[in-house]
């Protein structure tokens, strides 16, 4: 049945049961239901910080609970006959294999860019010509392992990243090179016809890949606006956006829905289901769907949120990489955690609560989950935070102290 009008809290939990979110957590999960939750997301955003888990580990845990991380290693890293690859569909994720052919029109972007790359690309085109044609020559490489240029100064506004690193990336961007996995956690590049299936190196025209990439992302929200549409797949075209939905509105697929509180256009997706209720405890990633937009995230949840990696560590609010704890609809807190995997010990930094916080106890279940997923046999709290309390009593918590009241730096970027 369309609806025309939902409320706001309707529109929360249309929004997480799209994203698969509130069903069973047995942490039991297999291959099977790794395949089933990112086909649902449709992209697993990629993020190197490791201070409690890589980020694309995290959206598998807080949607089916523990699994094996390396199940997931098999399926996104797989080097034969691949099922999916790495690119550029919202920042760098992994994807489908499959969905090669959508993203001709951002190979093309990259290629025009003048803002990134500048003049870059043409300054270099003997560079780019010899990384090209070594990999040609001796297929996937590491970028240490590039012998044809020589190695030139780091440094400016590219991550400290030689000519090497730039011209694997620049290919990597405009297509002609794809990732062959990675080691550790350092990209193996390869020609996109090494890598890829050959039945996926066509391209797919702008305007259809444009509307199949908004009906995928309507789909995955569940209740959505121009902006939510424009932002799930980073397509920054929001005109173009506009005619796809009004394509999708004449399929049937999308239908025109006022939400309660929202003040904006939205629509509801032929799929969307709206239960009664959502019971589910469960963290977030920083770059999980549900608050990756960060405008998204405060319509749909009252939830103001940004990462702190870069705030110097006196000026944090809330923890250099706190995240969002969900309880059934609602963001009711926020936890700054970090795995001491030497001492086998998960440490709550900081833990505070949002919109009257939630049951201690259903919260520290969840925590000793974590734990138990990252192999870690004890969990402390720290002082900070006006939920550390309540949590450290439920956990029956040793307490640790701050690092900023040791006078300790953060940790870095792994």
């Amino acid at each position: 049945m369309v609806r025309a009008s939902i409320s706001a809290a309707e529109a929360r939990r249309a929004a997480l049961a799209a994203q698969g979110l509130g069903g069973p957590r047995t942490g039991s999960a297999g291959a099977r239901s790794l395949h089933a939750a990112i086909a649902r997301m449709g992209v697993l955003q990629i993020d190197s910080v490791n201070v409690f888990a890589r980020s694309h580990y995290m959206p598998l845990f807080s949607r089916l609970g523990s699994y094996e991380r390396a199940d997931l290693d098999r399926i996104v890293f797989r080097r034969r006959r691949p099922t999916h690859v790495e690119y550029l569909a919202h920042e760098a994720a992994f994807m489908p294999v499959a969905d090669w052919p959508l993203w001709a029109f951002r190979r093309e972007a990259v290629r025009a860019r003048s803002g990134r790359w500048g003049g870059w690309a043409a300054a270099n085109a003997d560079t780019i010509e010899r990384v090209t044609a070594e990999l040609a020559d001796r297929g996937p490489l590491k970028p240490s392992e590039i012998l044809s240029v020589e190695r030139q100064a780091r440094g400016g506004p590219w991550w400290d990243w030689d000519h090497v690193k730039r011209a694997l990336e620049y290919l990597w961007g405009t297509g002609e090179v794809a990732i062959a996995g990675r080691d550790g956690f350092e990209r193996v590049y390869g020609l996109a016809a090494q890598v890829l299936p050959s039945e996926v190196l066509f391209d797919v025209g702008r305007d259809d890949a444009i509307r199949e990439l908004v009906r995928r992302a309507a789909r995955a929200h569940g209740v959505v606006t121009i902006a939510d549409l424009d932002d799930y797949y980073r397509i920054r075209d929001q005109r173009a956006v506009r005619a796809a939905v009004a394509d999708l509105e004449d399929a049937g697929e999308l239908a025109p829905v006022a939400v309660e509180g929202w003040n904006r256009p939205a629509w509801i997706h032929r799929d969307a289901r709206v239960p009664r209720s959502i019971s589910q405890t469960t963290l977030l990633t920083p770059f999980d769907p549900v608050v990756w937009f960060r405008e998204r995230a405060e319509r749909v949840f009252d939830f103001s949120y940004r990462i702190e990696i870069y705030v110097p560590g006196p000026k944090r609010q809330y923890g250099y990489y706190s995240l969002p704890l969900l309880v059934d609809d609602r963001i009711a807190g926020r936890i700054d955690l970090k795995a001491d995997r030497a001492a086998g010990i998960l440490r709550v930094q900081s833990a505070w609560w949002e919109h009257g916080g939630a049951d201690p106890s259903r919260v520290a279940e969840e925590l000793r989950r974590a734990a138990e997923w990252q192999g870690l046999g004890e969990i402390t709290v720290s002082r900070w935070g006006d939920a550390s309390e309540d949590l450290a009593a439920a956990l029956v918590a040793e307490r640790h102290e701050h690092p900023n009241a040791l006078g300790v730096s953060h940790l870095v970027r792994e």
